[in-house]
């Protein structure tokens, strides 16, 4: 029996997109597996890592806990829609500069949950990032590396 698919209308990374799911498809799997967008990552799968954050109408989500079809008339942003076109955005910069990334695999979560820290708080200090941040896990660079870029992009005077 052929399980039924569902069309979803959104906007994904500023573009109106439309995409065919199933009922029980997560937001990650919908992200990475039918529309190719493979920067939010897949860590744990059951929403205790950050590795697959998101923005949801410009709050942090956890994409493996979302459902696909959730996206509903949604906004949502993915690694991919932080940049603006080839120009990094300041965080992704900051954290090339601090070499706050080893293996990657939390990269996209961090970045894509330090820019809603900083799009609703621009004035932060290393507590508010380090309280923020604690739903997301890394294995490899130990967090202070992070908290310098996050507190390095908080200084510029564009967060765009």
């Amino acid at each position: 029996m052929a399980v039924r698919r569902t069309q979803v209308q959104t906007t994904l990374n500023g573009e109106e997109t439309d995409f065919l799911c199933e009922p029980r498809q997560s937001l990650l799997e919908v992200l990475r597996d039918e529309l190719g967008l493979t920067g939010t990552k897949e860590g744990c799968n059951n929403g205790n890592c950050g590795a697959c954050s998101v923005l949801v109408n410009g709050r942090v989500a956890n994409a493996c806990c979302v459902l696909g079809v959730e996206a509903e008339n949604a906004e949502i942003t993915t690694i991919e829609g932080i940049a603006d076109g080839d120009k990094l955005h300041p965080l992704q910069q900051a954290f090339l500069e601090e070499a706050a990334l080893q293996c990657g695999i939390c990269t996209p979560g961090f970045i894509v949950s330090s820019k809603a820290l900083l799009d609703s708080e621009p004035e932060l200090d290393e507590e508010r990032i380090r309280f923020w941040l604690a739903g997301n896990l890394c294995r490899c660079t130990g967090y202070d590396k992070i908290v310098r870029a996050v507190l390095k992009a908080a200084g510029t005077s564009d967060n765009g």
